[in-house]
């Protein structure tokens, strides 16, 4: 979500990395890994979409590190079906990550998650290395300096490393590596991060990509990995004409490639609009094909701003009865239909 400016609507397009249509990038995967990505796929293709929602474990509007409790939760009843969770402060060895949530609590919150029968995604809006201010700080060369041969390069291996730690700590109650839709740079086809694209080529991008995977996957052997490659078309009151052509886009291209694909960002910042649900976002969803929808988080009011900054609704809000109606639909798959699912178990 591009913090630099108030962004009423937005969606990010996503498709999972694939080499083949039954093998993931990983071919030493994990069999929950694996089983994860073929019920993805089975849904999909049954065209049911899991409903997933930032933080939604941690915080809400007016509260905060309450056990058990979810903005999702407190208006329909059960939990969203995927948890979104960010990873920046982790190369800097910070407690809490940009949007002030313990790594520890983090931890507890995607076992819990996973533990339910949910789906894990993480994003990492790692720092600039040149500066040491936030990844919304756009200077060009900072991709170029972390690849291999670059003056930044072994800082970055150091932070990778970070991230792998936390990663493989992750661990359910069965005792097995918990499944990650790993998100790394995100909303690349913007500009607003350092690595956009006007901040580096193509093939910087590339390389930067796939020695991230090399080194987490072969150096670090972590096998429960499924990447996400993200990209961002930024809209305004064109939101459903725009993201219905996008989705088809989509569409024909994950079906071509071999892959699947995600709304794997979008919100209608402090929902104005009573009937966003159906008349907007659902209108513009229902005539794809999706593995999953995630909103962004719950802030509440920004204490810096007094802007209010929430994306799914709370109790009272002039929009919770039209998300109820979503809610019920029968192609969306909250926390109660996804731990029904068996994600992680091989698909019949």
């Amino acid at each position: 979500m591009n913090y630099s400016k108030r962004a009423w609507l937005l969606f990010v397009l996503s498709v999972f990395i694939l080499q083949s249509k039954a093998q993931l990038i990983d071919e030493n995967a994990t069999p929950e890994t694996k089983n994860l990505y073929a019920n993805l796929q089975k849904l999909q293709s049954k065209n049911l979409v899991i409903f997933g929602h930032q933080d939604d474990l941690a915080y809400g509007v007016g509260w905060k590190y309450v056990a058990g409790r979810s903005d999702i939760k407190d208006v329909t009843g059960e939990y969203p079906g995927l948890y979104g969770w960010d990873l920046a402060g982790l190369e800097r060895d910070a407690d809490v990550n940009l949007d002030s949530v313990p790594f520890d609590k983090m931890k507890q919150y995607i076992k819990e998650g996973y533990d339910r029968g949910g789906v894990i995604s993480l994003t990492w809006h790692l720092d600039n290395p040149f500066t040491g201010k936030s990844a919304w700080d756009p200077v060009k060369g900072s991709v170029k300096a972390i690849l291999p041969g670059g003056e930044k390069h072994a800082l970055y291996i150091d932070w990778l490393n970070k991230v792998a730690n936390f990663m493989s700590a992750l661990k359910g109650k069965d005792g097995k590596a918990i499944p990650i839709l790993f998100r790394p740079f995100h909303e690349l086809t913007g500009s607003w991060f350092r690595w956009g694209k006007d901040l580096c080529s193509p093939e910087e991008f590339k390389q930067l990509w796939k020695f991230t995977v090399d080194h987490l996957k072969n150096k670090r052997k972590l096998h429960n990995l499924i990447y996400v490659y993200n990209t961002n078309p930024e809209t305004d009151s064109s939101f459903v004409k725009n993201l219905d052509r996008q989705l088809g886009l989509l569409e024909m291209l994950s079906k071509e490639h071999h892959k699947i694909s995600a709304l794997a960002e979008t919100g209608y910042e402090a929902i104005p609009y009573a009937e966003w649900w159906s008349n907007v976002l659902w209108k513009a969803m229902s005539g794809h094909q999706l593995s999953y929808v995630l909103l962004w988080r719950n802030a509440g009011i920004r204490p810096n701003t007094k802007v209010p900054h929430y994306y799914v609704p709370y109790k009272g809000q002039v929009s919770e009865q039209d998300f109820v109606k979503l809610y019920k639909l029968d192609r969306m798959i909250f926390g109660k239909k996804a731990k029904k699912s068996k994600l992680y178990r091989y698909p019949h």
